[in-house]
């Protein structure tokens, strides 16, 4: 740290590995530093190890920057909306997003824009006087909104000195921030917009929307003036020696200069956009699709153009495209990549389907502007968002969907809900990690929903679905070509309905699905395929009740499962979904079809049909609760919902689901014990599901505590359990459960939720024990699944077996058993 004012410095601390901020500079520079520290590591010397983007330097030659970047965090506290939005010494960003551009302030704007929030960008609205005054008042807290403040109470005419007397920010970038005010002034002010203005606000990063809040116009509008009077960016390198040799990796951003550095190439390039910053709901499993197809794609002979602006990602390594563009995925940034692309040699067509919800909102856009959208169109994409068309592709397919309606305003949303009944699953449409999602059981809460959840437009309606209690829910990842369909896996939720999918545990192959059912799930998948017309991978969510198949949701486009599936199966569907995107069809793809690219889809059968003793794969979600606390310094519940609040995934894989599954725990830093004391505590629909599970443990050895209603069912049951007393029966430090959980007495919590008082005591028991790691089950299902893998761990030793060596197992099995049908 450096005093601004004496300037000495002070060492905070040292970290003798590669660090997040490693990453960072490896991607602003172009330097690898992990890459250049394994060579280290082995034997050479800096001047030994070439330089990959120059050729001519070696890694010795610091790198020298003629460019700007800047890296802002992505926050997700709308996931947790308890937690304290403060900003402290413990992390609290799920993701962040990374800017190039000549200089501060284009770098700054170009990076808020990429963070691809509401209200990313620095809005120019006027600022009243007591609007200034609570901005003032505000930023004297570090939050998610201090750069607004700050940004907004300037533009209000605050002093600079005080602002920084307030924040402490450096004056320096504040006076960035009164440099980005004073253009937006003049773009307001201006008689019109000529070159001069239009210019300077696009060199200080002003993006077309911008402008067009600040002038009254639509952005379309504005992108059309700025190219009536030539205002166009040209692409500069990022080279490691300010242009002092010639850089051979072409890696490039965007800048409102002179001179263009991209050079012509050969054939036409397919472009594939990226996901953006990692948020809950989409992280690095869409990056994996995405690399994975240009891997596919270069090794095919296409030449590659990735977009993105995600430093974390493998997709912005300067060598895994064969051009990289490090931009905001936004309609203006990619429609002058792809212009730019169509200048220098010409553009095949564009990926939307891999990179999540990001990439696929801008599909309609880009095909209006004339773009080619590979794999699924633009059209289909619409088709599977819109409930009454997709319902009608249902019924076509003699497939049924829990009741459902879609609602532009609180009546149209009661009289739905009032036709198929409480509880109702409501959501917003075109979302990603159960955006705003969320069980309503009553009126009163669904006037809640409506006036607080979401904004609803005609435009983006509500969608109102019937909830399935007590269903199994199934995820199925999917190709399709237009004649054949490839089932790449069938994923049993191990959480029951209700549960994110991203936030579910879920088994592969199923466990408890019989053949009639996957042959359903099968015949269903073909259907609705067909019917949305998907060139490429889908995704779609059914649930199993009362042994009727239902279709909760299909998303034409590459899941969060893509990679947990292609490993566990051995199959790389995010390759073979690029290849079906350029035209190359399923059976081509199969081993033994003679085409160049056969063998990477299997010559017979699909991911449905894995070959006898085929191992078992668990997915289990990494959940963030202990790093967001309340204001009141307690960590947020930790109970799960519709609503996905994972930030990650880990893989367990065994011959056996419960050996599976309790590597899969121990993966999620989420061990389970082997010995010791139980609490349980459910609500009263889920009393006699677990009296089997607590007696297996008891069986084990385990001791029993329980508060007064579930001690005496398992009592009734012969379960021998322990009374301990509710929090709200005797104060703290009397003995009741919070003092036995915060004093480590406790090594496995069994907690349900059940109205109130779950949001209480059930909160408090929950807060205390993620405090201090001790694992919190708050389903019966998967309270099943851990007491199975606590016996398993008691009695087997795991087997180790590397992922090659289980995909080479998978094949040759396959093999076997396809000679013998």
């Amino acid at each position: 740290a450096v005093d601004p004012v004496s300037g000495r410095v002070v060492v905070i601390e040292m970290n003798p590995r590669v660090s997040r901020s490693s990453a960072l500079a490896s991607k602003a520079t172009g330097f690898a530093i992990a890459k250049i520290a394994t060579k280290l590591a082995v034997g050479y010397t800096l001047d030994e190890i070439p330089n990959d983007i120059t050729r001519k330097t070696p890694a010795s030659f610091e790198p020298t920057l003629d460019y700007v970047v800047v890296k802002v965090p992505r926050f997700a506290f709308e996931k947790f909306p308890a937690a304290d939005p403060t900003l402290t010494t413990t992390m609290k960003s799920v993701g962040e997003a990374m800017a190039i551009g000549r200089n501060f302030t284009e770098a700054l704007q170009k990076a808020m824009r990429s963070l691809e929030q509401r209200g990313s960008e620095f809005s120019f609205a006027p600022v009243q006087e007591q609007e200034r005054a609570d901005a003032l008042e505000a930023m004297a807290t570090a939050t998610t909104e201090r750069i607004y403040q700050v940004q907004s109470a300037l533009l209000g005419g605050a002093p600079l000195d005080e602002v920084h007397r307030i924040t402490g920010i450096d004056p320096w970038y504040l006076d960035q921030l009164e440099l980005i005010n004073e253009v937006a002034a003049q773009v307001r002010g201006a008689a019109e917009l000529d070159v001069a203005t239009l210019r300077r606000a696009k060199r200080h990063g002003f993006s077309d929307a911008q402008i067009g809040d600040l002038r009254h116009m639509d952005p379309a509008v504005v992108r059309g003036v700025r190219h009536a009077l030539g205002i166009r960016p040209v692409y500069k390198t990022v080279d490691t020696c300010a242009a002092e040799f010639e850089a051979y990796t072409p890696y490039h951003y965007s800048a409102y200069d002179m001179e263009d550095e991209i050079a012509e190439h050969e054939q036409p390039s397919v472009i594939i956009l990226g996901s953006g910053p990692n948020r809950i709901g989409q992280g690095i499993e869409f990056d994996y699709s995405c690399v994975h197809a240009t891997m596919a794609l270069r090794e095919a002979g296409y030449e590659t153009v990735m977009i993105n602006c995600n430093p974390e990602t493998v997709s912005t390594d300067y060598d895994v495209s064969t051009r990289l563009y490090f931009e905001p995925l936004t309609l203006e940034d990619v429609l002058e990549v792809i212009a730019a692309e169509e200048r220098t040699g010409g553009v095949h067509g564009v990926f939307v389907q891999l990179g999540g919800q990001t990439p696929l909102k801008l599909a309609h856009e880009l095909a209006a502007a004339g773009v080619r959208i590979l794999g699924t169109s633009p059209e289909a994409i619409d088709l599977a968002e819109h409930r009454g068309q997709f319902d009608q592709v249902l019924q076509s397919a003699e497939l049924i969907a829990p009741k459902n309606g879609t609602a532009v305003s609180f009546e149209d949303a009661k009289r739905v809900a009032d036709s198929i009944g409480y509880p109702v699953l409501v959501r917003p449409s075109y979302v990603l990690g159960g955006r705003g999602m969320e069980i309503v059981y009553d009126e009163p809460g669904l006037a809640r929903y409506i006036a607080h959840a979401t904004e609803v437009t005609p435009e983006h309606p509500v969608l109102v679905d019937r909830f399935l209690e007590d269903a199994i829910e199934v995820d199925v990842d999917a190709l399709y070509d237009g004649e054949e369909l490839y089932l790449g896996g069938v994923m049993e939720h191990i959480e029951e309905a209700g549960i994110h999918s991203g936030d579910s545990a879920c088994v592969l192959p199923p466990i408890t699905l019989g053949p009639d059912v996957l042959d359903r799930v099968r015949e269903a998948t073909l259907g609705i395929a067909s019917g949305v017309g998907v060139r490429g991978l889908i995704n779609i969510q059914f649930a199993v009740a009362s042994d009727v198949l239902y279709v909760i949701e299909a998303n034409p486009r590459a899941s969060r499962t893509v990679p947990f599936v292609s490993k566990a199966t051995g199959v790389q569907l995010a390759k073979a979904a690029a290849h079906i995107g350029t035209g190359v069809g399923i059976a081509e793809l199969r081993e033994g079809s003679g085409h160049a690219l056969a063998g990477l889809l299997p010559a017979a059968g699909d991911g449905s049909m894995l070959p006898p003793g085929a191992p078992v794969a668990v997915k289990e979600a990494v959940l963030p609760f202990a790093r967001f606390r309340t204001p009141q310094g307690r960590v947020v519940d930790s109970l799960l919902g519709p609503e996905m609040r994972s930030t990650g995934e880990v893989m367990g894989i065994d011959k056996h689901f419960d050996t599976a599954f309790a590597k899969s725990q121990l993966a999620a830093n989420n061990p389970l014990p082997t010995s010791g004391t139980v609490f349980v505590s459910v609500a009263n629909r889920d009393k006699r599901a677990i009296i089997m599970p607590v007696k297996r443990l008891m069986d084990l050895g385990f001791s029993v505590v329980s508060t007064g209603g579930t001690a005496d069912v398992l009592r009734r049951n012969g379960v021998e359990a322990t009374t301990v007393q509710k929090i709200t029966d005797v104060p703290q430090g009397s003995g009741n459960i919070l003092d036995l959980v915060e004093g480590g007495e406790i090594d496995l919590i069994i907690n349900t939720p059940s109205g109130g008082d779950a949001r209480s005591d059930g909160y408090e028991i929950r807060a205390a024990a993620t405090s201090i790691g001790t694992p919190v089950i708050t389903t019966v299902a998967e309270f099943g699944a851990a007491v199975q893998a606590i016996e398993a761990v008691r009695q087997f030793s795991w087997s180790v077996t590397s992922l090659q060596d289980h995909a080479e197992r998978l094949r040759l099995a396959a093999q076997k058993r396809d000679a013998h049908v």
